[in-house]
């Protein structure tokens, strides 16, 4: 039995081919169980990448460009391209029987399979450089993955119905590429044509008796058709081909190797232009007269002055069901201290953080997710800033861990996801929040640093495990308003509001409109959260008084922020579908977990729609040029 090959350029792409696939799609498929709604990728979570997966998703789709380069050269210089030619006797074989339609069918695979990767790899291009990284841009690739995924599938059975095993096992044996068909040549063509008629042609008829009048003729010369000489037929003189002529003067080059050059030079061009686009956020210097007053209002003079920098941030939760938002940043210095501008856009002004309602059986905690550590309905808006000193692009590796169980000698996670920690050093982490911090004029100060040990709680998965990340010493001047009992029995845990309204109808008023609807906003100067002047400590007496149906605050504010995680001011404004952030710090604090202000520090940005840790995010980091 004769076993088929396969030219061994076709087998080395192939195998090229496989094998970067193979490697974006499991880093692909880990950093997508990061999405909210996509957390049942982690069923695979043994056969998953855990470290490095951003930076092995990049270099699997930089060796996935470099691979379709190749090949696009490679049919075109073999002349293999017939073997994809998707013309008229192919459609009709589409409708045939047996190896023809096989063959069809595989052709038709191979173009829906190319147009697949295009599509996979300018979607990818736009979600990394963040040229439009929104949420279609991200679904194409998502959809994009699974169309690849079910081509491989179908790719093998069409092969094996056009010639079962031997078929399939052809990929693994190489052999020399076969000589192309020699180009038309048009003298050649007709030459053979002349030569093929000459041989064709009858010969001609003599009659028996000649006109009289050749009696009269003079004797003809020998080779002359005479009377009794039949006309001799001379053979057609044949152009003589020589076999050694070559039929081209074109150096013919190996198609691999010129295949294999074009794929370095592109793949060498992509790494460069990814070295080059970095983007830049300019800190322009300012007088000390001319520095923002952080009130929120973006009408400042300097803020006018300014040119912002726009990103479009992804993956995230809520915000219309897309976890999608556009955030704009400006930025300048007086020498001593930072001020930034961030805009975004959130359609609605989420204050409800964990809201308290008392019904006939008690206090009832509004929540969804927050058992685990992922609130998605009931939390305050927020934003975080992130800056390191790493000059590394794809920070997800050196931050962010991704997988339910990152860290082998601590609690998994309760929700599936990630967690934030980094091997050595630390990275400073600015979280604003619209109930618990904002309101009085600061900034959570915080830091991802290297993993934390897990309390007891953490241990008994009663509380999240948090990984290296936390808020910088000091103390904040915010607590939740309520505790929970471990179980009251029957599986329910009690929850207990640790302070109450002094007067709830005051309290109700100064919350504004009530609406207990998630996706619904608060209206224009409404807060929630109670202040200890306007609260007592809960007491059965206290709580008597209160009718059932009552909605409190769950955030109490008391006093000041201080030490290290008092070191960011500011001030926000919510209106028409946007926050206003301004944010002011000093340029070098001198505290070991803050990263200094200065040229060549990485910022990230993400925003958080009434969601506790569904954040969108961006791949790419802002270089910070400070003048």
């Amino acid at each position: 039995m004769r076993h088929r090959k396969t030219d061994y350029g076709t087998v080395i792409l192939h195998a090229l081919m496989v094998g970067a696939f193979a490697v974006a799609l499991a880093s692909g498929l880990r950093i997508a169980s990061e999405a909210p709604d996509r957390t049942w990728i982690n069923l695979f979570d043994a056969v998953l990448p855990r470290e490095s997966v951003w930076t092995a998703h990049m270099q699997a789709a930089v060796v996935l460009v470099a691979v379709t380069l190749a090949y696009i050269i490679y049919l075109a210089r073999s002349g293999l391209g017939r073997r994809i030619r998707l013309d008229g006797i192919r459609i009709r074989g589409l409708f045939g029987r047996g190896q023809t339609r096989s063959g069809a069918v595989n052709v038709v695979l191979y173009w829906i399979f190319f147009v697949t990767m295009l599509a996979l790899i300018v979607s990818g291009g736009l979600l990394y450089f963040g040229l439009h990284a929104g949420y279609d841009v991200a679904m194409l690739h998502w959809l994009g993955t699974w169309v690849i995924v079910a081509f491989v599938g179908l790719h093998v059975v069409t092969h094996y119905r056009a010639g079962g095993g031997s078929q399939l096992l052809r990929i693994f044996r190489p052999a020399r590429l076969p000589a192309p068909p020699p180009p038309l040549d048009a003298v050649e063509l007709m030459t053979l044509l002349a030569e093929q008629s000459a041989r064709l042609s009858p010969e001609p008829e003599h009659c028996d008796a000649m006109p009289a009048a050749t009696e009269r003729q003079p004797l003809q010369p020998d080779g002359v058709p005479g009377p009794d000489r039949p006309p001799e037929t001379k053979p057609m003189p044949s152009i003589r081909r020589d076999a050694s002529k070559p039929r081209s003067s074109t150096l013919q080059a190996n198609p691999l190797i010129v295949a294999a050059a074009v794929a370095i030079t592109g793949a060498s061009v992509l790494v460069a232009a990814d070295r080059l686009a970095v983007d830049g956020l300019e800190v322009h210097r300012i007088g000390n007269a001319d520095a923002p007053i952080l009130d929120g209002d973006t009408s400042d003079r300097v803020w006018r002055n300014v040119k912002p920098i726009s990103l479009m941030t992804s993956e995230g939760g809520n915000f219309d069901g897309k976890g999608e938002t556009r955030i704009e940043i400006r930025a300048v210095h007086d020498g001593i201290w930072a001020y930034f501008l961030f805009t975004w856009e959130d359609p609605t002004r989420s204050l409800k953080h964990l809201p308290l309602v008392k019904h006939a059986d008690g206090w009832h905690l509004l929540r969804n997710g927050y058992e685990t550590g992922d609130e998605h309905d009931y939390h305050e808006d927020k934003f975080s800033v992130l800056l390191t000193s790493s000059d590394a692009i794809l920070a997800g590796d050196r931050t962010f861990h991704a997988g339910p169980h990152p860290i082998a000698n601590a609690p998994a996670t309760m929700t599936g996801r990630g967690l934030h920690f980094t091997a050595e050093g630390y990275a400073d982490v600015w979280q604003w929040k619209a109930t618990s911090s904002g309101p009085t004029g600061w900034m959570d100060d915080a830091h991802f640093g290297p993993p934390l040990e897990p309390t007891a709680l953490q241990n008994q998965n009663v509380m999240p495990y948090r990984g290296g990340f936390a808020p910088d010493p000091g103390a904040a001047n915010y607590t939740d308003n309520f505790v929970i009992e471990p179980d009251g029995g029957g599986g329910k845990r009690i929850v207990a509001p640790l302070r109450l309204p002094r007067n709830f109808a005051k309290t109700t008023a100064a919350m504004g409109d009530v609406d207990l609807d998630p996706d619904h906003g608060e209206s224009e100067g409404g807060r929630w959260f109670m202040t200890e002047a306007e609260s007592v400590a809960y007491s059965a007496d206290a709580d008597a008084s209160i009718p059932t149906g009552t909605v409190i605050p769950g955030v109490i504010v008391s006093g000041e922020f201080s030490g290290d995680r008092a070191d960011v001011r500011c001030a926000a404004r919510w209106a028409s579908g946007h926050w206003a952030l301004e944010v002011a710090r000093r340029l070098d604090t001198g505290s070991p977990y803050d990263v200094p202000i200065k040229t060549g520090v990485s910022m990230r940005v993400a925003a958080f729609d009434h969601s506790q840790i569904r954040h969108t995010r961006h791949v790419r980091p802002l270089r910070l040029e400070v003048e």
